[in-house]
């Protein structure tokens, strides 16, 4: 099968403290990856590696054949690598249609697959908003809007960080919902996140990490049948 993304022997440090330790990871296209950990296991810190936020220490990354190791994270974003980060980083002072818009691209190929009349259809929640300022959204609209952003920039792979995070029920179950249509529409996700149970009906396979390593690796129905893993690294 294809590998879209191969991350080997990942190494990551904030000054004098490592933070990953030879992380290992593949994406093949049109699957949904789940990155699984406790808070503070490094998922948020291999998702900014891998988009090129934050600098590695050693490693190599291969994405759509393209050697990205080492790449600013503008020059990655034009391979066609989408970032949705757990902060959302939304514009407060824009308006919903204007933060859309500030994140149009064409794909690496020149695809335009996603515009803001298809992103409305995809996340009609948002079309009655457009008009209003970002910082009067709810945490839920905000991270609707965010995703939106990234499909703007039409990329091949979408990494989500923590997407369900903080939010209410009936606003994790509509994430929920949007990552399903996504991954029906052959989307290749990276999927980050603290919670399995959200994860169970739509990622394809696991990473669990802890303490900055990959511990498990496996199919997203192997990791739910295994309670030694989840009671060790995800307190399920």
């Amino acid at each position: 099968m294809n590998v879209m993304l191969d991350v080997v022997g990942l190494n990551v440090r904030y000054g004098s403290s490592q933070v990953l330790f030879d992380l290992q990871l593949k994406v093949h296209p049109g699957e949904t990856l789940a990155l699984l950990g406790r808070n503070g296991a490094g998922k948020s810190t291999s998702m900014k590696a891998i988009a090129g936020i934050i600098e590695s220490t050693s490693g190599s990354m291969r994405f759509n054949d393209t050697d990205i190791f080492g790449m600013p994270s503008h020059l990655i974003a034009r391979t066609g690598m989408g970032f949705v980060p757990e902060d959302r980083q939304i514009f407060t002072g824009l308006s919903v249609e204007d933060n859309l818009i500030i994140g149009a691209k064409l794909g690496p190929r020149g695809e335009q697959t996603w515009t803001l009349d298809r992103v409305y259809q995809m996340l009609p929640l948002l079309y009655p908003l457009r008009q209003r300022t970002g910082g009067l959204l709810s945490g839920g609209e905000q991270q609707m809007l965010t995703i939106g952003r990234a499909l703007m920039g039409n990329p091949s792979l979408l990494l989500l960080d923590e997407p369900s995070e903080g939010l209410a029920p009936i606003m994790v179950q509509k994430i929920g919902a949007l990552i399903e249509n996504l991954r029906e529409l052959g989307t290749t996700i990276i999927l980050a996140e603290q919670n399995l149970h959200f994860c169970l009906g739509l990622a394809d396979r696991a990473v669990v990490i802890d303490k900055g390593c990959d511990v498990f690796v496996g199919k997203i129905t192997e990791l739910s049948a295994n309670a030694e893993i989840k009671k060790r690294y995800l307190s399920v």
